[in-house]
């Protein structure tokens, strides 16, 4: 083992009394929080403090580590699409797919003005639909699908967005991803959505392990998260993947998770290995 029993011992003493503070102080090794770390020791001390900490650390301590982070920098993160209303946001979360959350927000606003209700949707037909959506990636498709949505949901559910993962997959264009996002926003539900930068995030940060499917990935991370923070966290791993955690080229600069990730420390290794040939 690289650290003696004893440091291991030390630091999972630590890890079972820590608090808020102690986490958030040691967020970075290099950060200006760091000189407050609550171990008291001198700053080359406290690095192997620290990273005897991380290395010991099981996958549930890594859970409240990323949590605790997480609700100090972001603790009311939310969907970036813009709605007001369930009807709003399944339209915009279909629409999402393979689009950019940017683009769909300039679409909307038309396509929510001209159809305020399911009805007056279900009324429509797919030309008039197509030529609203035209500029997100597969319209003709997703034209049918809001199309076909709108009339189910007067058809089968009184123009109501229903609240089950079992009714919202039997819409037209409606996914377990995005029957996920609706059960999360509109009803708190815990369900986690995983999309490209979830399923990203969650196998670079080691969040899962040998999970190969979104379907895998999703009960992982439902069972690792705290109930209640389900719905947030969703988000917190969207946006860190969509803005700092990227796909060709993560910023791990600005990560507050890199002592803990494992895709930056095995690039770590990879790169010492390297510059010792």
């Amino acid at each position: 083992s690289l650290f003696p029993q004893e440091e291991k011992t030390t630091a999972m003493s630590a890890i079972n009394t820590y608090n808020k503070d102690f986490f958030i102080s040691m967020k970075v090794l290099n950060d200006e929080n760091f000189s407050v770390c609550k171990s008291k020791k001198k700053n080359d001390e406290k690095v192997l403090f620290l990273q005897t900490i991380f290395k010991f650390m099981t996958i549930s301590e890594k859970y409240d580590y990323l949590t605790e982070v997480f609700l100090h920098q972001n603790p009311d993160a939310q969907s970036e699409l813009n709605f007001e209303n369930p009807f709003q946001l399944i339209l915009a979360v279909v629409l999402s797919a393979q689009c950019t959350d940017k683009r769909v927000n300039l679409v909307t606003p038309q396509l929510f003005d001209r159809f305020p209700t399911p009805e007056s949707m279900a009324n429509s037909s797919v030309e008039e639909i197509y030529e609203i959506i035209k500029s997100i990636s597969y319209p003709n498709n997703k034209a049918k699908h809001l199309l076909g949505l709108a009339q189910k949901l007067v058809s089968d559910f009184n123009s109501e967005v229903p609240d089950t993962m079992e009714a919202l997959i039997s819409l037209p264009g409606v996914s377990r991803k995005t029957a996920n996002v609706i059960l999360s926003v509109i009803f708190n539900q815990a369900a986690m959505a995983v999309d490209t930068h979830v399923f990203r995030v969650s196998h670079r940060l080691g969040l899962v392990k040998n999970a190969k499917t979104p379907l895998e990935t999703e009960k992982q991370l439902v069972k690792h998260f705290k109930e209640e923070l389900i719905p947030v966290a969703h988000h917190w791993l969207i946006l860190h993947g969509r803005y700092v955690c990227l796909a060709k080229k993560p910023q791990c600069e600005r990560c507050p998770f890199t002592q803990i990730c494992d895709y930056f420390i095995k690039e770590a290794n990879n790169q010492t290995k390297k510059n010792g040939k």
